[in-house]
């Protein structure tokens, strides 16, 4: 880890002002509040500000508010946070469901929402200092022809690598939005909004200037809706999906009035899948109904050579938490919890997630699920 000036801001108008006297964040200064991820790409010389401004102690909210148009999470509110907060199990339990598999305990205790929506990608070829990349500045992804067994099969551009957050899917599926500060004032952006597929001019998955930080994250009143968060890891707990999915419905009179799915591990941003949600409105829940819709939701699928396991994996995540969705509301009870799987074996593959991938390998991405699954 290279040298670098620390600086603690008493106010949100200090960090702001440090923030600019520092130049860009890309560059010479980064604010830091749990440091789950800034500290590790530090660690390994992917990033190397020479100055981190500490905003714990900013005056950032970072409670769980009740309000009369839903709630509002405060920046520095932690995962902890999210997963035990009452009002977000009852209302919003996609949210609780994906801070609860986000991470181990220890880390849940210290990273923040804000952080948690602002990581970067967990790609091997962008966290490794010796590796150029195309995200990194580089001219190519080496992930296309490389080791992408945990790459995106959905919106690979330039930059093949998926996001890493289990919470950002589950705020989009929600509606939610951010609330950000910055020198030309506040302004609020829908989460899905706050996502942007990484482009030439902009090589990162957000649209947060260099001179803005997020104050809150809020919910918009739940009306009725329910959701869940289901995720597919290559072990029981604590680690980064390699695949999930979000998803919403409000069902009234025996159909379905709206709907949100959104897909996790599979692309560079939280990727909603607003086909899949318009073949669900209108129609009685139901087996089949669902499995069309997760068949729209893959439609565009490109699995690369490696990773053509991810289709029939997020195809059966969104059939479950689909029907978990539906079975809570026939019964009017509270939904139960997001599925967290192992293994493939539980998501529709007897033989676990080594031999779905062993067959992928083996027969090739289209030979084995079609390039559309």
């Amino acid at each position: 880890m290279k040298p670098f000036a620390y600086a603690s801001a008493g106010s949100v108008d200090e960090a702001l002002r440090l923030l600019r006297a520092g130049g860009p964040p890309d560059g010479g200064v980064r604010l830091l509040a749990g440091g789950t991820d800034l500290l590790t790409l530090m660690k390994a010389g992917v990033a190397a500000p020479a100055r981190l401004i500490d905003v714990k102690r900013a005056g950032l909210p970072d409670g769980i508010q009740a309000t009369p148009d839903g709630v509002e999470i405060g920046a520095l509110a932690t995962l902890a946070d999210v997963e035990a907060s009452p009002v977000l199990h009852e209302q919003y339990a996609a949210l609780g469901e994906a801070a609860a598999v986000a991470a181990t305990p220890q880390l849940r205790n210290v990273a923040t929402i804000a952080g948690n929506l602002l990581q970067r990608p967990r790609c091997w070829y962008f966290r490794s200092a010796y590796l150029s990349c195309w995200l990194k500045g580089g001219t190519d992804c080496p992930a296309r022809d490389g080791e992408n067994q945990l790459h995106a099969i959905l919106g690979g551009g330039p930059c093949v690598a998926v996001h890493p957050s289990d919470l950002a899917p589950a705020l989009v599926a929600l509606d939610a939005e951010v609330h950000l500060r910055g020198p030309r004032g506040d302004r609020t952006v829908a989460v899905g909004d706050l996502f942007a597929l990484p482009a030439d001019e902009r090589r990162r998955e957000t649209r947060v200037a260099d001179d803005e930080l997020i104050v809150a994250v809020r919910l918009p009143a739940a009306a009725g809706a329910r959701s869940t968060f289901a995720k597919a890891m290559d072990r029981r707990v604590w680690a980064f999906a390699l695949a999930g999915v979000a998803a919403r419905l409000r069902v009234v009179q025996g159909r379905i009035a709206d709907a949100r799915v959104v897909l996790s591990g599979v692309a560079p941003i939280p990727w909603r899948a607003r086909e899949a949600e318009g073949e669900l409105v209108g129609r009685a829940p139901g087996r089949a109904v669902f499995e069309r819709a997760a068949d729209v939701a893959l439609a565009g699928a490109a699995p690369l050579r490696l990773n053509g396991y991810k289709v029939p994996l997020v195809r059966a995540l969104a059939c479950r938490a689909l029907e978990a969705l539906a079975g809570d509301t026939r019964s009017s009870s509270a939904p139960t919890g997001g599925a967290a799987l192992g293994y493939a074996q539980d998501a529709g593959h007897p033989g676990g997630l080594q031999d779905l991938r062993a067959k992928t390998e083996t027969e090739g991405e289209h030979d084995a699920w079609g390039r559309h699954g």
